[in-house]
C-alpha cells in the first residue's frame, strides 16, 4: 500500500519553490560538485561576519589528524570577555557525507545567548575520502578540543557535542567512538534531523521520495558515497551509520529533533526509543509538517523559531545555567 507523505507546515511549504532552486529534492551523483559551489547562497561567512560585531574572537587552528592522515581544520568562536571558563560546543555541520565546510552552521546563536565557545570541525569529504576519514577527523578534533580547552576559553568538563543532517550523525558516531575509545567524556549530544541508517528503508524514506529536501534517491548519493558497495550491508560500521549499534548505553543525554515531513523522521525516533531502552537519557521533538533542515532555511518561521527555542531551553537545563 502507498503511504501517503505528512503534509508540510504551510509557512513552510510557501518556500520550497524558492529553496528548489538552489537545493533540489533529489540530489544524484553528478550534482555532487554543484553542491561544493561556495558562492552566492552557497558562500560561507568572512572571520569578520563570525564575530558578530566583536561578540566573539575568531581562531583557525590546523590541528593533528588520524594516525597517517593530513591536520584537521577548526573553526574556534569564543567569547570575547569571558569571565571564566565556558562551556565548549563542539560541532559538524551537514552536507550529506559530500558537501559543506565547518563555516556553515555554526550555532553562534547559543554561543551568544550563552557564552558558549564553539569549535567547528572540517572533515574530509566523501566520495573522494569514504568512511572512517569523516569520522576519524571528527574524533581527531575532538581530542584536541579537549586537551586544549581551557587554552581557547573553555571548560574541558563541558563539552557539547552537536550536528545537524550529516554533521547530526557523525556526531552521534562521535559520541560512540568517545565512548568505546574512553575518550573525551562529553555532557550532551545535540542531534539534529541526524543521517543515521544507510539502509535508507525506513516508511518515512519512502513517504518523502521526491519531496522536500534531502529525499530517498539523495540519501543513497550520500551513503553511496561514504560506503560504497558496503552500504545496506551486515558489513557497515556504527561508527558509520549509528543505526547499526548494538549498544546504545553509557552515552551523553540527547537532545534529537527531526520534521514529520522529512526522509529522517523514523531512524530519528528509533535511536531515541533505543537510547531510552538501554537506560539513557533523551529528549525527542517531532516538529509537524517540518522538512529537512527547515529552521535554518527559513528561521522566521513560527515553527522554526519553536524548535530553536526548544534547542535553547534543554542546552539551558542541560548547563544549569
Amino acid at each position: 500500500m502507498t503511504m501517503r507523505p505528512p503534509p508540510f507546515d504551510r509557512e513552510l511549504a510557501a518556500e520550497l519553490d524558492a529553496i528548489h532552486v538552489f537545493l533540489p529534492p533529489t540530489i544524484t551523483p553528478d550534482m555532487i560538485a554543484d553542491g561544493r559551489r561556495t558562492d552566492g547562497p552557497f558562500a560561507p561567512p568572512s572571520n569578520e561576519e563570525l564575530a558578530c560585531g566583536g561578540v566573539f574572537e575568531v581562531r583557525e587552528e590546523t590541528v593533528p589528524g588520524p594516525p597517517g592522515a593530513p591536520g584537521v581544520p577548526l573553526l574556534i568562536c569564543r567569547p570575547t570577555a569571558p569571565t571564566e571558563p565556558r562551556p565548549v560546543v563542539y560541532t559538524i555541520h551537514g552536507g550529506g557525507m559530500v558537501a559543506g565546510t565547518h563555516r556553515l552552521g555554526m550555532p553562534l546563536d547559543w554561543a551568544e545567548e550563552l557564552g558558549l565557545v564553539v569549535v567547528s570541525v572540517d572533515y574530509r569529504l566523501a566520495p573522494e575520502h569514504p568512511h572512517p576519514a569523516p569520522v576519524e577527523d571528527c574524533y581527531a578534533g575532538l581530542l584536541w578540543t579537549a586537551e586544549h580547552a581551557k587554552e581557547i576559553g573553555g571548560d574541558p568538563d563541558r563539552i557539547i557535542l552537536a550536528g545537524g543532517s550529516a554533521g547530526g550523525g557523525l556526531t552521534a558516531a562521535v559520541a560512540l567512538l568517545a565512548r568505546d575509545r574512553n575518550g573525551p567524556r562529553a555532557i550532551g549530544q545535540v542531534l539534529m534531523c541526524p543521517m543515521l541508517d544507510d539502509r535508507n528503508d525506513t516508511p518515512s524514506a519512502h513517504q518523502m521520495a521526491g519531496l522536500g529536501v534531502w529525499d530517498r534517491t539523495s540519501n543513497e548519493t550520500g551513503w553511496n558515497a561514504l560506503l560504497g558497495d558496503a552500504r545496506g550491508t551486515a558489513d557497515v560500521s556504527p561508527y558509520a551509520a549509528p543505526a547499526r549499534a548494538h549498544d546504545l548505553s553509557g552515552l551523553p543525554p540527547a537532545f534529537i529533533d527531526v520534521g514529520s515531513a522529512e526522509t529522517f523522521r523514523d531512524e530519528d525516533i528509533a535511536y531515541a526509543s533505543r537510547i531510552w531502552h538501554a537506560g539513557g537519557i533523551a529528549e525527542l521533538h517531532v516538529w509537524p509538517g517540518g522538512f529537512h533542515g527547515f529552521d535554518g532555511m527559513v528561521p522566521r518561521a513560527a515553527l522554526s523559531q519553536e524548535a530553536r527555542a526548544a534547542r535553547l531551553r534543554w542546552l539551558r537545563r542541560l548547563l544549569g545555567e
